[in-house]
């Protein structure tokens, strides 16, 4: 039976971990970095909202155009080459912004250019990270890796935008040299792990069965598809995100600095409860926590849409971010080891359209509601969507609320 381990710090003991935890903190910092100063970058040349809409569609497009074809090359080819290659071409991409940075005449649409660059690599990338991970740790230690790896991408949409920001005073070329030499040595440290089992390199004949086998899989297990679309769809009714500017400005009325605070609240909670799992890892009741958790984020929304106190909305958020913790370190944990190995990069890919479709069209959905019946009732509406969403799935998926143990 294979020993489970008494702390999730123990995760740290494997070199290989440790080596792709620090490159998953340097684009993670790196791509917030990088976020910040292309928008800034359009804007200051345009002038436009629409202008600066547009990056978010160059950055967003490729990554749901591509998704498919991205879980394939990962299962096809050497998933640590794949992303050893995408991030040294992100670096090349930011040089090449660099340049649009230092060149005042220059249009605009090679900016959009970069930025779509940019994005196909992530598209790639992505699910080939994801399915890296299990490659290299034990497979009792995966959660904790899951989770130090979300915490890595949660401590950097703190910090990150801050040091684009303060980059961007510096000037705009300073952003994108940073972003770049960040992906650089990102490229570099994952190129020295070393890959514990498959690790991509399937020789399967490339078919349009292949090609949707990820979607195929997660339908044919209930527990998969129940943790996917769970968080689907509570994300898609309970982001509040999306309105928080509107919350700062004429609910709250602490103009921009509280609104920085309350964006810092989600991920600060998502770091505090990665730390208590640190030294209280998940044993037991794998999936009713998760569904439960899932409830909590939806009463830490209504409590957040109901306040009109600064603090009492920053516990809110802390709460939520908290709980929202919780569910993805069940989910990626339960999708990455219920799929087989020469799988997991078509898989993951579906998972990162869901994830990705979930944050884009919950903010689209927020939006929509609040402007129909305002943005209190928006917010509130959606939390209680979300634990309505949490009692349908344990009638619709009891083997997802029965899964106990995450190994």
């Amino acid at each position: 039976m294979t020993q489970l381990p008494t702390s999730n710090w123990e995760v740290f003991r494997f070199p290989d971990f440790v080596r792709f935890f620090g490159a998953r903190v340097v684009t993670g910092l790196a791509m917030q970095v990088h976020n910040v100063g292309v928008g800034w970058l359009v804007y200051d040349r345009t002038g436009s909202a629409l202008a600066l809409g547009l990056v978010g569609l160059a950055a967003f497009l490729p990554a749901l155009l591509l998704a498919l074809v991205a879980g394939v090359v990962a299962d096809r080819f050497d998933r640590r080459l794949v992303v050893t290659v995408c991030w040294a071409i992100i670096a090349v991409g930011e040089i090449g912004l660099l340049y649009c940075a230092v060149t005042p005449d220059i249009p605009v649409w090679p900016i959009y250019a970069f930025t779509v660059l940019v994005g196909a690599c992530r598209a790639f990338a992505n699910p080939a990270t994801q399915a890296l991970l299990p490659n290299l740790v034990p497979r009792s230690h995966f959660a904790a890796a899951v989770s130090f790896n979300a915490s890595a991408w949660q401590g950097s949409s703190i910090v990150g935008p801050a040091i684009g920001g303060f980059l961007y005073a510096l000037g705009p070329a300073a952003v994108f040299g940073v972003s770049s030499a960040c992906f650089a040595l990102g490229s570099l440290l994952v190129s020295t792990v070393s890959i514990r089992g498959h690790g991509g390199g399937t020789r399967e004949r490339p078919t349009l069965a292949t090609l949707f086998a990820g979607v195929s899989f997660i339908r044919s297990r209930p527990v998969v598809l129940g943790a996917i679309s769970l968080d689907l769809f509570a994300v898609l009714l309970g982001g509040a995100v999306a309105l928080l500017p509107i919350y700062a400005k004429d609910i709250l009325q602490v103009g921009p600095w509280g609104l920085g605070l309350l964006r810092s609240m989600p991920a600060t909670g998502a770091i505090g409860m990665t730390l208590l799992m640190a030294w209280f890892p998940l044993r037991r009741k794998a999936g009713q926590r998760m569904l439960m958790a899932v409830a909590v984020f939806g009463l830490g929304t209504i409590v957040f849409g109901l306040s009109t106190n600064l603090y009492l909305s920053m516990a809110a958020l802390f709460i939520v971010g908290a709980a929202d913790m919780i569910s993805v370190v069940v989910r990626q944990t339960l999708v990455q080891l219920e799929t087989p190995d020469e799988m997991r990069g078509r898989v993951s890919a579906v998972n990162s359209v869901f994830i990705g479709a979930s944050n884009e069209l919950g903010e689209f959905e927020s939006g929509l509601a609040a402007a129909a019946v305002g943005p209190v009732a928006a917010v509130v509406l959606g939390g209680i969507g979300t634990i309505a969403v949490v009692a349908l799935w344990i009638r619709i998926f009891p083997a997802l609320w029965k899964r106990d143990a995450l190994m």
